[in-house]
């Protein structure tokens, strides 16, 4: 023991190595907050207070997986969002975390354990318990339950039912968005319907009863890949005042001599026509031309398989099982963006769709 003497009346019993402050008055003391070295051994002291005893090499195995998680978690956190290492003695953050160790130490499956670091990395992002911490907690006690071809319709389904690529301008553009988003996932999609119900049955969606043809998806949210285009003559006949403005009319796409209106979808032509103050008379026959020519299902399905012949299997696919009528809940949602940015590396934030 040291004992540190400051006058008379005060007097302190510190250890070796440790800090005497005293004083007479207020003494504010700022913690710099936890170590990378001192949440690894939490999060490492969560499993080892959690998990059953194995016995034997399944022991060891599961110890292996369970540091190699706790790893790849904390490197991602580090990376992504280090105010996140404050989190690591709250109750409800380690209960997350172990429900992450203890599902990859049961299965060591690399891509589950990629899909449940990002899950728990952006449920650690929210500091309050709210709707989109609730869901990621749920998502990571259930995309364990999912296979590899649940994964990959779940991450379809999300990205051509509930996103849009703004960036898209041409036939290229199209291409690799769909190499980057949809081609990791295109040959692992299934018929069977025992797919979509174990998928019901763990809360991801719901099969109904209407039906979306993915030809009928592709051709409102991205229209303008799939028009065929109108005489230029056609602005002026109809008495568009702004005539031939390049704001709003291009080169068709599939047909050079042709023109059509510069715009993916409805909603980005109205966002448009607005931002450039247009007359409503002219936003009416603008969008009147916006529908002239265009493709229908199968012409769209065509385009889609000449830009890019693996998707003729995913057109099948969808058409006959019933990723058609599936709708995703917010479970199904949060996993299918963690899936699909588990392969891309960045993708816009859940919040958009989970607030």
């Amino acid at each position: 023991m040291v004992t540190s003497m400051l006058s008379k009346d005060q007097e302190q019993q510190v250890s070796e190595g440790s800090t005497a402050i005293q004083a007479g008055g207020n003494v504010t003391i700022t913690k710099t907050g936890l170590t990378y070295a001192e949440v690894r051994d939490i999060a490492l002291d969560v499993y080892r207070a959690n998990f059953y005893e194995l016995a034997g090499v399944a022991k060891e195995t599961a110890k292996v997986r369970a540091e190699e998680i706790t790893e790849g978690f904390l490197s991602k956190l580090h990376k992504e969002y280090p105010a996140g290492f404050e989190k690591a003695n709250d109750p409800d953050f380690q209960y997350a975390l172990f429900t992450v160790q203890k599902e990859y130490a049961r299965n060591g499956d690399k891509d589950l354990g990629d899909l449940l670091v990002d899950l728990l990395v952006d449920r650690s992002k929210h500091e309050q318990r709210d709707i989109l911490q609730i869901v990621l907690n749920e998502s990571l006690s259930t995309a364990p339950k999912l296979t590899e071809n649940q994964l990959a319709v779940v991450a379809v389904i999300f990205l051509f039912k509930y996103t849009q690529d703004l960036s898209i301008g041409n036939h290229q553009m199209f291409a690799e968005f769909l190499d980057r988003y949809v081609a990791p996932f295109a040959s692992k999609v299934v018929k069977n319907m025992a797919c979509y119900q174990h998928l019901e049955f763990t809360g991801c969606g719901a099969i109904g009863l209407g039906a979306n043809s993915l030809e009928s998806i592709l051709g409102t949210t991205y229209q303008g890949q799939f028009l065929k285009g109108f005489d230029a003559k056609e602005v002026g006949d109809r008495g568009v005042s702004v005539g031939v403005d390049p704001r709003f009319f291009v080169p068709c796409l599939n047909d050079q001599s042709k023109m059509q209106v510069r715009a993916n979808s409805k909603e980005i032509l109205d966002k448009n026509l607005e931002t450039h103050a247009i007359a409503s008379e002219d936003r009416s026959k603008i969008n009147e031309l916006f529908d002239v020519g265009k493709m229908n299902e199968m012409e769209i399905k065509d385009k889609c398989v000449e830009i890019r012949p693996y998707m003729a299997g995913l057109f099948e696919t969808w058409s006959e099982s019933a990723m058609k009528n599936f709708t995703l809940t917010s479970v199904g949602i949060a996993i299918g963006h963690a899936n699909i940015k588990r392969l891309v590396g960045e993708f816009a934030n859940l919040s958009i769709w989970i607030n």
